[in-house]
């Protein structure tokens, strides 16, 4: 009956050595595999298994795993990470075999591997196949790892375990006398202690065994608890002691009553029972208080929630006012531009209509004033016809010659008003041909002056040109000669008999020539003149109402000017000639 009570006693003290240490082992496991694992895959199936390992979700990982595993693009690596957390969630599981098998399936390169041979050592001594047990823990004392797994002395102390287990007392005796010569934290201590007891107990050397597990329950005495308000960690340190004190407790009450000594073997087993229910309370006040805490958390995650919620409405509803004010903004930009392109547009249109209406205005006068020009010359060459018919019936020569005069007059009037009216038709349609080329100003104007000469000599005009003959302008041939031929022209209809006409040139501006018509005729008042200038009249009112002209001649003068980079002005007083001042380009090099 004894023997029995003390091997009873003896799994109970290693069924809480296992478990108490187990915990804190998981926690700090987790972190590790978590962030190892990170860098090995970036298949989701591999993150999600190791979640779930985390997570303590044990049928999850395995199943999960189990789909990995058939993928062939898993690497060695990847696939020891699998076996790795299996077999941790088999033996959580409390299936040590298909735990044990797993891990055997992990290779010798995995980083975690001394963990993997701590875990089949610790399964070994679950399944009491010790001697495997020994074998596992025993290859891991030469390991440099120095990690809160690999501690030294829980080794040796598993290993003392299992000798112990196997009865081979004398080598278990070995190795935790080891133990106890290094140890120096209380609880751990504690249990080293109740270890040699058992070891000295079940071999009957009751006075050693009794004495040690004596050290062990006036050691446990000293053990001082946290208060109620307890986080993990502390809670799990407190557990540790309430179990040390129920263990030694324990073992006093089987020492006791193995002494016959019923009465003491009672109040230690009410110890016993007391610190128990001591764990039990813990249990529950560190359950309540966790439930608190997640309680807690809950209402303040939610209340997180209902404020993020209230962030994105508020944050939904600024984007919509933003999005709204830059469409309105883009509505109203888009409508200005449109607006202000609409006016820009009906205000070229109403300049392009009035420019039109002016066109046709001008257009009407002109036919108006050549039709009634030409009329006039017509009817004129008419009447004058008829004269002459009835001078030639009466032979009377003297009337015939001045009548043919006459009608050459009218004809070349009527001649140049139709080649003035061709000319700016081909201007204002742009098919003037013009080439600015060097010319001498003395030859053109003498070879347009040669045509006058009979108009010249009937109205008794004293005609001079007095151009240089090395003055040289930049213009057009053509352009140049229609330039002198209404200027010239001008000046002989509005000069009176006998008067003068001049053409000379000189230099007042810096890289012209000035090329001046001037006439002792009728000129012209400051009203008249201005009109002439503006380049917005086409034609004039005649101030000399018995003078043939429809002042196109000076519009088609000054257009090409213009053409031929040039400038133009008069010089006039009314009844004392005019000046005609055609200032053209000088080219570079005069020879």
């Amino acid at each position: 009956m004894i023997y029995k009570i003390k091997l009873t006693f003896l799994f109970f003290f290693f069924s809480f050595f296992l478990n108490s240490q187990s915990k804190e082992k998981d926690r700090v496991l987790f972190n590790l595999i978590k962030e190892k694992s990170q860098s090995h895959s970036n298949l989701p199936l591999f993150s999600k298994s190791i979640d779930f390992f985390c997570e303590k979700k044990w049928d999850s990982t395995i199943v999960y795993t189990e789909k990995l595993l058939n993928n062939n693009k898993l690497s060695f690596q990847e696939k020891d990470y699998c076996f790795f957390i299996r077999g941790f969630s088999f033996e959580k599981l409390k299936l040590n075999k298909p735990a044990l098998n797993e891990l055997l399936k992990v290779s010798k390169d995995f980083q975690f591997y001394n963990l993997v041979i701590l875990r089949q050592g610790e399964i070994s001594l679950k399944e009491q196949n010790y001697n495997k047990a020994i074998k596992y823990f025993s290859s891991l004392l030469s390991t440099k790892d120095t990690s809160f797994y690999m501690k030294r002395k829980n080794i040796i102390n598993n290993i003392g375990v299992s000798y112990l287990l196997l009865k081979k007392y004398s080598i278990a005796e070995k190795y935790f006398l080891e133990i106890l010569k290094k140890e120096k934290d209380t609880i751990e201590l504690i249990g080293n202690y109740n270890n040699i007891a058992n070891l000295y107990y079940n071999q009957y050397i009751d006075d050693i065994a009794i004495n040690y597990f004596t050290k062990a329950y006036n050691l446990s005495k000293i053990l001082k608890l946290s208060s109620d308000n307890i986080d993990s960690n502390q809670f799990e340190l407190d557990r540790k002691i309430l179990n040390e004190k129920g263990t030694a407790a324990f073992n006093m009450a089987i020492i006791e009553e193995n002494r016959k000594d019923y009465q003491k073997a009672l109040k230690y087993r009410k110890e016993y029972e007391q610190w128990q229910d001591s764990i039990n309370n813990r249990a529950r006040i560190y359950e309540l208080g966790q439930k608190e805490k997640e309680f807690a958390v809950a209402a303040k995650q939610q209340e997180i929630d209902v404020l993020q919620l209230e962030n994105r409405l508020k944050e939904t509803q600024r984007k919509i006012f933003l999005f709204s004010a830059i469409g309105l903004l883009l509505f109203l930009g888009i409508g200005a531009y449109f607006f202000r392109e609409k006016v820009k547009t009906n205000k070229i249109i109403a300049a392009q209509k009035e420019t039109l209406d002016e066109l046709n205005t001008t257009k009407d006068k002109l036919f108006s004033i050549v039709s009634h020009d030409l009329r006039s010359s017509v009817n004129a060459l008419k009447s004058s016809n008829k004269m002459l018919l009835d001078n030639l019936a009466s032979k009377n020569l003297e009337a015939l010659e001045n009548l043919l005069h006459k009608n050459s007059s009218i004809v070349n009037g009527a001649y140049g008003l139709l080649d003035n009216l061709l000319n700016w038709a081909l201007l204002q349609t742009e098919q003037q041909y013009f080439s600015i080329e060097s010319q001498r100003l003395f030859i053109i104007t003498e070879h347009v002056a040669y045509n006058y000469k009979p108009l010249l000599l009937e109205k008794e005009l004293n005609f001079e040109n007095t151009i240089s003959k090395k003055e040289v302008v930049q213009a057009d041939q053509e352009s140049l000669k229609i330039i002198l031929r209404n200027l010239i022209d001008n000046a002989i209809k509005f000069s009176q008999p006998n008067g003068f006409i001049k053409i000379y040139s000189s230099t007042t501006t810096e890289g012209y020539t000035d090329l001046i018509v001037e006439d002792s005729g009728l000129g012209m008042s400051e009203t008249t003149r201005l009109k002439l200038l503006d380049d917005s009249v086409l034609l004039n009112k005649k101030e000399h109402e018995d003078i043939i002209g429809t002042g196109l001649g000076i519009q088609l003068v000054k257009s090409m000017i213009e053409k031929n980079n040039g400038k133009f002005n008069i010089e006039s007083e009314l009844g004392n000639g005019t000046k005609m001042i055609v200032s053209l380009p000088k080219t570079n090099s005069n020879g």
